[in-house]
């Protein structure tokens, strides 16, 4: 089964592009010559320098990719567009980078994620009787869900040891932030990108500043084989948030 979007008008696929979204052909890296030293150089290490994997193990890297892929789909882009959101996320892992805050009914950020990769392989052999990775898209969703809704479908030893709701949280932040810090991701929904020294001229009536280009929005449908459209009665989201993906969200 396709995992493609698909164009809500013909029903046929939308293929993986190197820049999806509704800002055709708008580069934020375009502008790097009007940014200051400092900017660009921190911008074009996102890009140009990749961290390795260090924090997630080996066992574990299958389920977290396998996490990271329902969580923030990235079928609309071709693989070398592709933004390298768990490598972004292992960084700060491995670096120990925090908010500066920890709730007294969570364990730190790297013991969260190391319980809470094995709760998750535990409830998906729970509802499905194989790991994470094994399982086919819409199986994942389903599990993605579950803890989503806070439900304790299995690895109550676990959950015993921190907030469901809270790792869940903690999850799709990393994810959220790894994505949306990279430049390809601010082409995708039109930002206009670090503006010092030139600043922003035109403040008022949502005018694209002459270096952004005007939105040229699209309507498709997300894959069979996910949950993006399944919404919950009272719940009032009518897309994604993310232009042309599916996934749990």
């Amino acid at each position: 089964m396709s995992r493609y979007i698909r164009d809500s008008k013909t029903g046929n696929p939308i293929a993986p592009m190197r820049q999806p979204g509704y800002y055709p052909g708008y580069s934020t890296l375009e502008q790097r010559k009007f940014w200051d030293a400092t900017t660009r150089r921190v911008v074009e290490h996102r890009v140009n320098e990749v961290p390795p994997i260090r924090f997630f193990l080996p066992e574990e890297l299958p389920t977290m990719t396998a996490i990271v892929s329902r969580i923030l789909p990235q079928d609309d882009r071709l693989p070398e567009w592709q933004i390298p959101i768990l490598n972004y996320i292992d960084e700060r892992l491995f670096k120990n980078e925090i908010d500066g805050y920890q709730y007294e009914d969570m364990p730190s950020d790297r013991d969260a994620y190391r319980l809470g990769i094995r709760a998750i392989d535990e409830t998906a052999k729970a509802m499905h009787g194989e790991v994470f990775a094994q399982l086919n898209a819409l199986e994942q969703d389903h599990v993605l869900k579950s803890i989503h809704d806070g439900e304790k479908r299995a690895a109550e030893h676990i959950w015993a040891k921190m907030s469901i709701k809270r790792f869940w949280a903690l999850l799709v932040q990393d994810c959220v932030k790894a994505y949306y810090a990279h430049p390809w991701a601010w082409d995708e929904i039109g930002y206009g990108g670090p503006a010092y020294p030139r600043a922003y001229m035109r403040l008022e009536g949502g005018m694209p500043e002459p270096w952004e280009v005007d939105e040229a929005r699209y309507q498709w449908d997300a894959p069979a084989n996910s949950l993006s459209d399944a919404l919950d009665p009272g719940d009032n989201t009518s897309e994604p948030s993310h232009p042309g993906q599916g996934g749990t969200h």
